[in-house]
């Protein structure tokens, strides 16, 4: 049982990444790790020795637990009040080191891929971001691997087609959201529109729990006035920054208790998207830096 173990934690930081990826969730990331390590011990020595590849098997009981809390929670989803973002998460500053996973679970991406079908967001991350052969991928989510292939283009066109673009300096963009803080904190509106791209989408999930705009807010002048106002209602507000998801964002906290988790997209030298996580139940495991890998 001791090897068993070892392949499992070698393996961890792997399953809760594909499972955040599919579910969105962080909680629900952290039980589908633990539902795989209870089915990786059922699995007897014997059979553990005929495995050819423990970290596609793995990778293959987390996406299967993974699909089921994604199909068992739809119906939830859909009386969500108001915009729905993914439960950030605080990353280590080196995940921006691998583009291709900073990319996977920006909230930008993770947003495009949760418009895909359940099957199709896990044939996307199985293979774009891990890597997983067609014939693994059958295996974890129950089609032959001519479906896992149609299911692969289906899949890949369509976050072709709404791919978001992201900056490639990291340094430049912190200084952006810099600027952005001290006009929304200055109330400078001509500041604020300064930073902000003219079709910049703003995004505040507080899922029925706070308050939160309940539609996107568009446009550099209204996220601007929108910026201004709330920001003239807060208290006192402690502001730091932090990796959110793989990219630049702020923490901002209340009395001491986490209020709101931002990030952002940036293009050059404006910011073209705003995702504000407020639902106090989306930032229960926004406290430690969480390990991701692929």
């Amino acid at each position: 049982m001791s090897d068993a173990l070892t392949d499992f934690a070698d393996n961890r930081d792997l399953l809760f990444t594909v499972a955040y990826e599919i579910t969105g969730s962080a909680a629900d990331a952290e039980d589908v790790v633990q539902e795989s390590y209870l089915r990786w011990t059922e699995v007897g020595d014997d059979d553990r020795a005929q495995i050819r590849n423990t970290r596609a098997y793995l990778a293959s009981i987390a996406t299967r637990q993974a699909l089921n809390r994604l199909r068992s929670r739809s119906r939830r989803r859909e009386d969500y009040v108001g915009p729905w973002l993914p439960e950030p998460l605080i990353t280590a500053p080196d995940v921006a080191d691998d583009v291709v996973l900073a990319e996977s679970v920006s909230m930008a991406m993770m947003l495009v891929v949760e418009s895909l079908s359940p099957d199709e967001r896990a044939v996307f991350v199985l293979h774009e971001v891990f890597g997983f052969a067609y014939d693994e991928i059958a295996d974890a989510i129950g089609k032959s691997v001519g479906n896992v292939r149609q299911i692969a283009h289906r899949a890949r066109s369509h976050v072709q087609a709404h791919r978001p673009r992201f900056p490639v300096d990291e340094a430049a963009a912190g200084v952006v959201i810099e600027r952005f803080m001290s006009a929304a904190a200055t109330g400078d509106l001509q500041s604020l529109m300064d930073v902000l791209a003219p079709d910049v989408v703003l995004l505040n999930d507080g899922g029925g729990k706070v308050k939160a705009a309940l539609r996107p807010v568009i446009t550099a002048d209204r996220v601007a006035r929108f910026m201004i106002g709330v920001v003239s209602a807060l208290p006192e507000v402690e502001v730091r920054a932090a990796n959110v998801n793989g990219r630049p964002g702020i923490l901002l906290s209340i009395d001491g208790v986490l209020d709101t988790v931002a990030t952002f997209d940036i293009v050059g030298d404006q910011i073209t998207a705003l995702y504000f996580v407020r639902n106090p139940d989306k930032l229960v495991s926004v406290a430690t830096s969480q390990p991701l890998a692929r």
